[in-house]
């Protein structure tokens, strides 16, 4: 059985962790006293029961939002389940809520918002649906970079495909399948289409919650 392997470790001045999880022979079960649990289904499919709701199926791409507290089952239903688990501490400044709680989002369910240039993104889960402490979000590039920029908000990507790169001012790191990374609020980046002909989706959670439009140019 493939054990729990984390992509971003918890650091010191921030709220967030990133762990990828394979749900396979026997259920997973969920309960962090402090910690938001942000979920994306990352491979596979299955179903997901919070407590006393309803069980809610968990298809290829989804997401699914557990409250710090609450206790959640999540069953596989097609091998190859693999999660995607974000953490969220109780130390981050808190959004206000914005539209009733859901617990599982699909992306289908969710509309296209235009980001800077020809770049678009889904948000999942978010104020609008409960999380208060965090955002999570697809992203979608066109082939080639954005200009140098930055964020105000404390961020983790992961890459379900690539190929890709992410740019720092003093760093150049290859983007492949499943690869993560942490970028700290204001520091100054690009992310990289590599592909000539093909969109690169990226699953980005940060905090505070808010729109992943929110960038600001930096100089070249």
């Amino acid at each position: 059985m493939a054990a729990r392997r984390d992509l971003i470790p918890p650091v010191a001045g921030s709220a967030l962790a990133l762990a990828s999880v394979p749900v396979e022979d026997a259920p997973l079960h969920i309960h962090e006293s402090e910690s938001d649990s942000l979920l994306y289904v990352a491979a596979g499919s299955g179903s997901l029961a919070l407590e006393a709701a309803p069980e809610e199926d968990l298809a290829l791409g989804s997401a699914a939002l557990i409250l710090a507290g609450e206790r959640a089952v999540i069953e596989p239903s097609a091998a190859g389940l693999v999660l995607l688990q974000a953490t969220v501490g109780p130390e981050v400044d808190r959004h206000a809520p914005m539209g009733a709680r859901e617990v599982v989002v699909a992306v289908n369910e969710t509309s296209a918002t235009q980001a800077t240039g020809a770049r678009s993104f889904r948000v999942l889960i978010g104020p609008h649906n409960g999380s208060t402490r965090a955002t999570l979000f697809a992203g979608y590039l066109p082939p080639g970079r954005a200009r140098w920029h930055y964020h105000l908000y404390d961020e983790i990507v992961w890459i379900p495909e690539g190929p890709g790169r992410v740019l720092r001012r003093d760093s150049d790191e290859a983007l492949g399948p499943g690869a993560a990374f942490r970028l700290r609020p204001r520091e100054v980046h690009i992310v990289e289409n590599s592909s000539p002909d093909r969109e690169m989706t990226l699953i980005g959670i940060f905090t505070p919650a808010g729109s992943p439009a929110a960038a600001y140019l930096a100089s070249d």
